[in-house]
């Protein structure tokens, strides 16, 4: 049966930060507008300090927009903020539980403080330390936890009151692979368990493709394009191509061979011939699309070379999530933007030092 309200709306919301010390205020969000449908687990992907804790902490009533307006189950986040608390559960980046007490009690108290009987708050905690494979560690003090296990209470705690919209604002940042993998997997089964609503912030891309049914990609405080992953991914046509440009001869360190040529001249002599697609240059990797990878490649290793250029390391691959977000924002999504720093360190400086969106509670 198809759910005729959304369980989420932002229409056109912006907020600004001091910049501090007489800096003029920096601009989180710029406009960003988008609709979530009941059931859904919509991913905002982006990078740090792109805009999405932002704009969950305004959907959640921790902050308030200065334009533009949010409701959640059809709750106005501005007029109702007493009646969205009650409707929502919200699991920040920061830890959450006391870790003086054990896991348990760290749920128990969150049950009561949701309003639950003491009876109900118990079995609901032993539920969820089930569901998250914590039961023998529940009686322990969560600073005897793991980093993934901490994570995993996190969440717990904030679906103790069983909420019909549930955020989760970078659920697996500074997890190590193995525990984010595991954590991944515990959200899958959370989700088809609960039947609730799940926003799920990540700077991971891979976290975004594998989670989320439908996601927006926010960039500079803007959703820049929205669908679900493969729509995203099939909106790109061919395949994609990536160059990794041998280290130059020159000696003189200044990036440019013995004849003075540089990745840039690597770029410009294939964009001349036509064979890639928006070629893009991310330091010496060079990138772009064609309609067949296999075909392709070896025709454009060869005009490389005629240039005088050689690539370390080449493949082709199905356009990805990096290939959707450079296309809609003219730059690369790269590995220093998938850092797990707060959202003050995003790209080309956007949201800095005392603007992070880490700085307003």
């Amino acid at each position: 049966m198809a759910h005729a309200q959304p369980a989420l709306e932002a229409r056109g919301l912006a907020k600004s930060y001091p910049g501090g010390r007489g800096k003029p205020r920096v601009e989180a969000l710029a406009g960003l507008s988008f609709t979530v449908a009941a059931g859904t687990i919509f991913g905002l992907l982006g990078p740090n300090g792109a805009g999405k804790s932002t704009t969950v902490k305004i959907l959640a009533t921790l902050a308030r927009a200065d334009s533009g307006s949010a409701s959640v189950a059809g709750i106005d986040v501005g007029r109702h903020p007493a009646k969205v608390r009650r409707t929502i559960g919200f699991v920040a980046q920061k830890q959450v539980s006391d870790p003086m007490d054990t896991g348990r009690e760290n749920l128990v108290l969150a049950g009561r403080l949701q309003g639950l009987p003491g009876s109900r708050a118990k079995a609901r905690a032993a539920e969820l330390l089930e569901r998250f494979s914590l039961t023998d560690a529940g009686n322990r003090q969560v600073k005897s936890y793991s980093g993934g296990m901490a994570r995993k209470l996190d969440v717990a705690i904030g679906l103790m009151h069983r909420p019909q919209v549930l955020f989760l604002d970078e659920p697996t940042t500074g997890l190590d692979p193995e525990s984010r993998a595991d954590m991944w997997a515990e959200l899958e089964s959370m989700a088809r368990a609960e039947e609730m609503t799940i926003l799920l912030t990540t700077h991971y891309l891979e976290e975004a493709d594998r989670l989320a049914g439908r996601l927006a990609i926010v960039d500079r405080g803007r959703v820049v394009v929205e669908g679900t992953p493969e729509e995203l991914k099939d909106g790109l046509h061919g395949d994609a191509i990536t160059l990794k440009l041998a280290a130059p001869q020159g000696a003189d360190g200044s990036g440019a061979d013995g004849h003075g040529r540089t990745a840039a001249d690597a770029l410009e002599s294939l964009s001349r011939t036509g064979l890639l697609r928006e070629p893009f240059l991310d330091g010496d990797i060079l990138r772009g699309r064609v309609d067949s990878g296999a075909a392709a490649l070896p025709v454009v290793l060869q005009q490389l070379a005629a240039a005088g250029f050689e690539a370390a390391t080449a493949t082709v691959s199905r356009p990805s999530l990096d290939d959707v977000y450079l296309r809609h924002t003219g730059r690369a999504y790269s590995a220093g933007e998938q850092g797990t720093g707060s959202e003050g360190d995003g790209p080309q400086g956007a949201l800095s030092g005392a603007a992070s969106e880490e700085s307003e509670a």
